[in-house]
C-alpha cells in the first residue's frame, strides 16, 4: 500500500491532521518568530482546533500548544499523507 503527499499552506489543514512543515514564509521578522517557536522544515505538527471564523488556529508542534493568525498559517508550507 503506497502513500500520497500533498502540499497546502497550514490554514487549508483539517482539525486533528497531523502535517509536517516542508516550508516557512514571510516578512524576515514574522519567519524569525515562527522558527523560533519551533515551526521548521521537518517538525511534525498537528491541527488541534480553529476558532468559528477561522482565525486563530491552535496547533501542536513540538509538545506544546501555539495559537497562530490565519495570515500566519497561510505562509507555511505543509505536506499531508493522504
Amino acid at each position: 500500500m503506497s502513500s500520497t503527499t500533498q502540499q497546502m499552506t497550514l490554514d487549508q489543514v483539517p482539525v486533528g491532521k497531523q502535517v509536517t512543515v516542508v516550508r516557512v514564509g514571510g516578512e524576515k521578522v514574522t519567519r524569525r518568530r515562527l522558527l523560533d517557536m519551533g515551526l521548521v522544515a521537518g517538525e511534525t505538527v498537528i491541527v488541534q482546533g480553529v476558532a468559528p471564523l477561522g482565525d486563530p488556529i491552535n496547533i501542536l508542534v513540538k509538545s506544546y500548544s501555539l495559537a497562530l493568525r490565519k495570515r500566519e498559517a497561510c505562509q507555511i508550507t505543509v505536506e499531508v499523507q493522504v
